[in-house]
């Protein structure tokens, strides 16, 4: 399969910075609850809530987007899935996700070992140890299913389990499935598998929430959405304008249908949220056309993953804050700007001053040596 290189799509990066916006308004959401402020005098109910109580589906429009991009750069770079450099994908991709998740790690470590409160791993079951190791070896949410839900920052780790344990299977799955027609039908099949994989799993909440299947579900359904624009190309105009409508109602539907939706189609409900974001994916413009108003929902996507590793920081101390101040009730509406802006700011500093130095510089110290043997 051939294609020609795709520009770099401002759409996506607004995809991920709406994701990983809502992310953050989820997580300070439970903790200062939005339609139980001021903010329910002026804005119906069902708004607030959908807004606070979506985290988790963000995160499988994250999924998404995630692999849609892993995808597409990886066809860029290899030309086709099926002869896909596997040592370069795993080294890439250590490049990018080591230095900051070791860095973060050390952090909750060190908040632990000092007692700092709502970093303190204290149940019974749970250990420093356990919690370290897990989520070096992508099996956080199972340590949590097995467990006990972790202190806050520690738990939005489990999302990483399930998207880098998918990419450590996805290059041995496109050398042996990329030159067959078996690959579109396995992933498919997946997509398709998520409602009857979370139906299910009936007596462990955690793990339902967080199992590998529905999550991997979804990265194949962005990867399916990726061998499709590398097939077709960029869709014109108006097939644009029409997805990105389909892919807007049915996330409007998903988030503030006030569990409607939920119980007329059960865990169907993950198909229309997973298609929806298909739509966006496939409706994101491409090179300069960005939405206008929009850099700094871009500038959030770009840093998204920082965003998410060090967001509950931030989430902790307003919190603390507000209660502090006795602001944490009728007033909590007043901190959601202040949160989202500082993890902003938070995440696109760890980005530029750590994790885009240390991926550069183990970049050209990894794929040297690929590069060299692939020559000899």
């Amino acid at each position: 399969m051939s294609q020609a290189t795709l520009p770099r799509s401002p759409g996506i990066d607004m995809l991920r910075g709406v994701s990983i916006a809502l992310v953050v308004i989820h997580h300070l959401g439970l903790r200062l609850p939005l339609h139980k402020t001021g903010a329910a005098g002026w804005v119906p109910v069902f708004i607030l809530k959908g807004l606070i109580f979506n985290g988790y589906e963000a995160v499988f429009l994250f999924f998404v987007v995630s692999g849609f991009l892993i995808t597409r750069h990886t066809l860029e770079r290899d030309g086709a899935l099926g002869t896909i450099d596997w040592r370069s994908f795993y080294a890439r991709r250590v490049a990018r996700i080591a230095p900051c998740l070791l860095g973060i790690l050390a952090i909750l470590l060190a908040c632990h070992a000092l007692g700092v409160p709502n970093y303190v791993i204290d149940a019974g079951r749970q250990s420093p140890g356990g919690a370290t190791l897990s989520a070096l070896t992508f099996t956080l949410n199972v340590y949590e299913g097995h467990t006990g839900w972790l202190p806050g920052g520690w738990d939005v780790l489990w999302s990483l389990s399930v998207e880098e344990l998918f990419y450590v299977a996805f290059p041995l799955m496109c050398l042996g499935l990329g030159k067959t027609r078996w690959l579109v039908p396995l992933l498919l099949l997946l997509v398709f598998s998520v409602p009857f994989t979370r139906a299910a799993i009936v007596d462990n909440e955690i793990w339902q929430e967080k199992a590998y299947l529905p999550g991997m579900g979804a990265i194949a359904a962005g990867v399916l959405a990726a061998l499709f624009t590398a097939r077709h190309g960029v869709l014109p105009r108006r097939a644009r304008r029409v997805l990105a409508v389909i892919g807007v109602v049915a996330l409007a539907l998903v988030m503030f249908s006030g569990g409607w939706l939920w119980h007329a189609i059960h865990e169907g409900y993950m198909l229309v949220l997973i298609g929806s974001a298909v739509c966006l994916v496939l409706a994101a413009p491409e090179g300069g056309n960005a939405p206008r108003g929009g850099g700094w929902l871009r500038s959030m996507g770009r840093a998204s993953y920082e965003i998410y590793l060090t967001h509950m920081f931030i989430v902790f101390a307003l919190v603390g804050v507000a209660r502090m101040t006795g602001t944490d009730t009728v007033w909590g509406w007043v901190w959601y700007l202040p949160a989202l802006g500082l993890c902003w700011l938070l995440g696109g500093l760890v980005s530029r001053y750590v994790s885009e130095p240390a991926n550069r510089a183990l970049r050209a110290r990894m794929l040297k040596p690929a590069r060299a043997v692939a020559t000899v």
